[in-house]
């Protein structure tokens, strides 16, 4: 029931569902009117942490705090004795505590609606209580318009056991640090190992120079729980995803383009209506020409393929598979930001990272590019219809990058 003033639907993201229900406005659904109310009915097929949001005015909706977590429970979780969600987001706040205005050209052309506040389930300062001894399973949800976390437990090792709500092969993060991009969820165990009354910090460290202490660890004064770590397994049981044939896939280039400082070191001001250090001039990418002044001039700062589409238009389908066949997405970030490119109705399972095989099974609804980056990602094309395909960075995705792949 829509209880806004403007139209809005529901996401639910990383759930493979029927087409009808993935509440894209203008593709899926008609938005829903104020006073309006539209039933999502489907059914669950994969347990893991998922979440969901609206896909009418993104960036604004979401951006002040119209989401949610979702668990779909296992049916033989593996045992801890904590399962705690953190909702990680950040809030543009001016000096009464309120959020600043919404859609700036700035965000939309850079890094997207960066905020100065962070907070972990709408606190802005958080403490993970603990008792020595516990083992916790802790499901981290990124609903950040645009912030990319990469957390650090101070005192502890988190395993990792599932990425995107897919469980993958349990591993530890590079230097224990937890890189968690917009939309992306990770699932990760790990041992209470400090004292009674021991106290830690939880540091995201992504931005260079801008570290700060996210939150608290906080051990309870009482006697640990037990001795000696559970023994028993962290492997979550597998979710029954179509294994992708790569041999005889469809290959499709990906090239992100576009944003402030693309090509030569271009630099796109972000109040100009041409001019003012925008090359009047055609980008080659790959075969793929933007002229980034005209795009500027749509209200555009972004391209994939050389196409830039927004919230208000539904473009051409980037590529159109049959039922049933193994796609590869082949990525390439030509611009100088990050960018998390979600796919809608299917996971994908992570080939390669800048020309690199991954040495463990991954799968993700949404991968994480930061500049320059590569990735190839597959999967079985096996939902049918028109699905999104775009960067969760909501400034970006309205303003540019933005495609759709027709499946059927």
């Amino acid at each position: 029931v829509n209880g806004l003033d403007e139209g809005t639907t529901i996401h639910f993201h990383g759930i493979r569902l029927p087409l009808a229900m993935d509440g894209v406005p203008g593709l899926t659904q008609d938005a829903v009117p104020p006073g309006g109310s539209f039933a999502y009915d489907f059914d669950l097929p994969d347990a893991g942490t998922f979440w969901y949001h609206p896909h009418a005015n993104s960036a604004e909706q979401v951006g002040r705090g119209l989401y949610g977590a979702l668990v779909v429970e296992e049916r033989d979780p593996p045992r801890v004795d904590k399962d705690i969600v953190w909702v990680l987001d950040d809030w543009r706040l001016n000096e009464q505590a309120q959020l600043m205005p919404f859609g700036h050209r700035h965000d939309e052309s850079h890094a997207g609606r960066l905020g100065n506040i962070a907070t972990v389930n709408g606190d802005p300062d958080p403490v993970l209580q603990l008792r020595a001894g516990e083992r916790v399973r802790l499901r981290l949800v990124n609903a950040a318009n645009a912030r990319v976390f990469a957390l650090t437990f101070e005192g502890h090792a988190p395993t990792i056991v599932a990425c995107d709500g897919q469980p993958c092969t349990p591993y530890q993060p590079n230097g224990g640090q937890i890189v968690i991009g917009p939309a992306q969820r990770v699932d990760a165990i790990f041992d209470a190992s400090g004292d009674p009354g021991a106290r830690f910090r939880v540091i995201d460290g992504y931005y260079e120079q801008q570290r700060y202490q996210l939150a608290d660890i906080v051990y309870d004064a009482a006697a640990p729980i037990r001795e000696n770590p559970l023994d028993a397994r962290i492997a979550l049981p597998v979710n029954p995803l179509p294994a992708p044939d790569v041999a005889h896939a469809v290959r499709q280039e990906v090239v992100l383009a576009g944003g402030a400082m693309f090509g030569m070191g271009m630099n796109m001001n972000p109040d100009m209506g041409g001019g003012h250090g925008m090359h009047h001039q055609q980008m080659p990418t790959m075969g793929m020409d933007i002229d980034l002044e005209a795009m500027v001039k749509r209200g555009r700062f972004w391209a994939i393929n050389g196409v830039d589409a927004g919230h208000d238009s539904i473009p051409e389908p980037m590529m159109r598979v049959d039922l049933g066949r193994t796609v590869v997405l082949a990525m390439h970030n030509h611009t100088e930001w990050d960018h998390p490119m979600h796919l809608h109705g299917h996971s994908f399972r992570v080939m390669t990272h800048n020309g690199h095989a991954l040495d463990r099974e991954e799968w993700r609804d949404t991968v994480l590019l930061a500049p320059h980056d590569t990735a190839e990602v597959a999967f079985v094309a096996d939902n049918p219809g028109t699905w999104m395909f775009h960067c969760h960075i909501l400034e970006h995705q309205m303003s540019g990058m933005t495609t759709v792949v027709e499946v059927g």
